[in-house]
Order: C-alpha cells, then structure tokens, then sequence
C-alpha cells in the first residue's frame, strides 16, 4: 500500500516504501520521476546491488537521488535544496 505525504511538498506528491519492480523504494514522486534513497551503513556493504538498483531505476526513467542518513540528520537544508533543484528541473507531468 502506497502512502502519500500530505500535503504536498513543493506541489509534488512523494510515496513511501513503494514497491517498483523488485525494489522497495524509500520515497517515490511519480509526476516528477524521481526517488530518494536514505541510505544507513549497510548501503557501504551492498554498494554494488544497490549500483545494479539504481541502473534499473533509470532504465525505467526515474532520477534516483541517494543520501545517507547522517546528511539527512545534519544536512537537511542541504539534503531539501538538492531534492527542491531536481523537483524544479524535472519535466512538468
């Protein structure tokens, strides 16, 4: 079951823990084709499944934006503009 942030985040609607394909993803907003991946250490372990992921996820025509937990605990303006730049750039749905 799919669960929608509410409201909106700079008018874009986001999923969370949305199942696409094989994958689980942590965050989706399908009107921007975009993911947002948090990554915890285990991610240092499995980089190269989670390199095959991320190919698949563009082969479906998503942008995957990856951060780690601790830029998201400390650098959450920076983590909110990145998001916030793609989300601007992306193609209107």
């Amino acid at each position: 079951m799919e669960a929608f942030a509410k409201p909106p985040i700079w008018g874009h609607k986001f999923g969370r823990q949305v199942s696409l394909g094989n994958y689980i993803v942590d965050f989706i907003c399908f009107e921007a084709n975009i993911i947002i991946e948090v990554d915890g250490g285990q991610h240092m372990e499995q980089w190269e499944e989670d390199e095959s992921r991320t190919r698949w996820l563009h082969s479906q025509g998503f942008t995957v934006l990856r951060f780690w937990n601790n830029e998201v605990l400390v650098q959450i303006q920076s983590v909110l503009e990145t998001i916030k730049n793609n989300l601007a750039s992306s193609p209107s749905p």
